[in-house]
């Protein structure tokens, strides 16, 4: 269970000015995504922890929230959980970077990752209307963005997740959201491209 105050301190984060998808309740819908496929989790405890805190820091201009976010759960977790589950917690974290999964975990924990990310991703399935919300969010995040220049580096973010042989690395994620969500990025790269 993680302690009221360290709740309430990422709640104030995600309450930030510069905040608009990345605030609390996309926190909330990770959530949501974590219960209905917790029994899934090998290591359910530092999966949560890092649901919580793999946005906490978040500067749209800055290039290391993602390791910025994992030393802050370092920090914060440390005597809440295992040198352990902090470590996993922590590695978690730091790929969402990349969105990728990094070589060397043990069986188990690549695949607790994996569905990690997937959840993470779950975004670009949603329904349309809450698809392009999401656009206009990060939009609104790199709004000190040129429009042009922003289009050009949104388009190649997109046209990578595109161009993966899989966007999603479990089999559970993968059958219920892959379409929907290639849909949606083919969708959006034809939007940035066409304007």
């Amino acid at each position: 269970m993680i302690p009221a105050p360290l709740l309430s301190g990422l709640r104030a984060r995600h309450a930030e000015p510069q905040r608009h998808y990345h605030t609390w309740a996309h926190v909330e819908a990770l959530l949501g995504h974590y219960q209905r496929w917790k029994a899934e989790f090998h290591r359910p405890e530092p999966v949560l922890w890092a649901l919580y805190w793999h946005d906490a820091i978040y500067d749209p201009a800055a290039r290391d929230n993602e390791e910025q976010s994992a030393r802050l759960l370092e920090h914060d977790a440390a005597g809440h959980l295992t040198a352990g589950d902090l470590a996993f917690a922590a590695t978690i974290i730091r790929a969402t970077a990349t969105h990728t999964v990094p070589d060397g975990l043990a069986e188990h924990d690549a695949a607790d990752l994996s569905l990690f990310l997937d959840l993470d991703l779950a975004i670009l399935a949603a329904p349309r209307p809450v698809y392009d919300r999401y656009e206009q969010d990060i939009r609104a995040e790199y709004a000190f963005v040129p429009e042009e220049q922003f289009r050009a580096g949104r388009s190649a973010i997109l046209k990578g997740f595109l161009q993966r042989e899989r966007l999603y690395f479990t089999p559970l994620a993968h059958r219920e959201w892959e379409e929907a969500a290639r849909a949606n990025l083919a969708r959006a790269v034809a939007a940035l491209e066409g304007a």
